[in-house]
């Protein structure tokens, strides 16, 4: 059996089945791994693809966000050994230095100009230069590509709940969570200028946002209809020069697309906060000098008590969980119970945890230690700094 140190030598992604684990030969815990050289870099596209989202194509019709066949058109690659810009992993320190005063990263987020999305990626990287993406899985390979550096993406609302499709992605897609931020969603109802509150007979926006404004827009009167994003709905009622739609977006979506804003702070709850995930294709060394939080996702097998062992693993060692989240395994088919006194079914699940602790800890190591002597499946997302700062 390996032990708890073996776990940690390496900051690639921990993959145990079964409960074994395959040994790193790296020369100590904590040292920077070398990667392959075969890895190709992406250099810098266009400026022109951050203004993907123009809409006046000839047509009146509403060009979206870049998608990632875009993203590939005429990109330039070098396999330099040397690059400064060749990513390696990050200690904490470097992380923040990179964030501050390193140079300026690429970003990609889900949405177009306007969205909140683009407001976090720049909250996480306030020098970055944000690349819009049509869909969160355009983000997640746009990183994994070499396309961009960074993506920024939500995985839970304080009103809304988890972002399922995001944690599905994280299981498919090889990306380690590097960081966490937190933004508060503070919506607006816009509209073109001239129109009043009571010319308007139905509003446009995301289906969480239509959601998180629920008893504001019933008092209006308003008919909702969704959309795939916030300020795309914003984007829709400015060029359409709608006189008798409205849209629930940010503020800075009204000044990007030339809207008036009706009425301000219109959710239900004012503590509408949505926390995103800073997602790279290289982990960041974890540290003790902050706090840390720590993302993994496991399976069990069926019976009593099993998910009480697993979380009791984390009890013993005074290690506080702060999100427990289950999904049903995909391509997994239902199972019937071994009972054959019981014609049950039920499916098999995967629990995705985040806990209060690096696993740079020794705590943190015995902890997923003693968790795969049971677990099916175990994956370390990430183990990252915790966001701290004022909203």
């Amino acid at each position: 059996m390996a032990t708890a140190t073996s776990i940690i030598r390496s900051p690639a992604i921990l993959l145990f089945d079964k409960g074994t684990v395959s040994d790193q030969n790296t020369p100590s815990p904590f040292q920077a791994p070398k990667f392959s050289l075969n890895r190709r870099r992406f250099t810098a596209l266009s400026s022109s693809l951050h203004d993907g989202n123009n809409i006046n194509d000839g047509s009146n019709k509403i060009t979206k966000a870049v998608g990632l066949e875009k993203l590939f058109e005429d990109s330039p690659f070098d396999v330099s050994k040397d690059s400064p810009l060749h990513p390696r992993p990050l200690t904490s320190t470097q992380l923040s230095n990179t964030i501050s005063y390193g140079p300026r990263l690429r970003v990609a987020y889900q949405g177009v100009r306007g969205a909140y999305s683009e407001a976090a990626a720049e909250k996480a990287y306030p020098n970055c230069e944000p690349v819009p993406c049509d869909q969160f899985d355009a983000a997640f390979e746009a990183v994994e590509k070499w396309l961009v550096d960074r993506a920024v993406l939500p995985i839970e609302n304080s009103l809304g709940g988890s972002i399922h499709r995001n944690y599905d992605l994280l299981l498919r897609h090889s990306l380690h969570i590097v960081g966490e931020v937190k933004l508060a969603v503070r919506h607006c109802l816009l509209a073109n200028h001239g129109v009043r509150i009571e010319d308007l007979t139905r509003v446009l926006s995301h289906p969480q946002a239509l959601a998180q404004c629920e008893y504001t827009l019933t008092k209006i009167g308003l008919s909702r209809e969704a959309i795939d994003d916030t300020a795309l709905a914003a984007k829709h009622v400015a060029f359409e020069k709608l006189k008798d739609t409205g849209a629930v977006a940010s503020s800075t979506a009204a000044k990007i697309y030339g809207l008036n804003i009706l009425a301000e702070d219109i959710q239900d709850d004012c503590d509408n906060v949505t926390r995103f995930l800073m997602l790279a294709r290289e982990p960041i060394i974890p540290g003790v000098e902050k706090p840390f939080k720590t993302s993994i996702v496991f399976s069990l097998e069926e019976g009593p008590g099993v998910l009480f062992k697993a979380l009791a693993v984390f009890a013993l060692r005074q290690i506080n969980l702060t999100k427990i989240e289950s999904r049903p395994l995909r391509n997994q088919p239902l199972r019937a119970s071994d009972d054959s006194n019981n014609a049950s079914k039920y499916f098999d699940y995967l629990f995705y945890v985040d806990f209060e602790a690096s696993m740079a800890e020794e705590r943190a190591q015995n902890a997923l230690t003693h968790l795969k002597e049971f677990a099916t499946f175990l994956r370390v997302l990430g183990s990252y700094p915790v966001d701290t700062t004022m909203l």
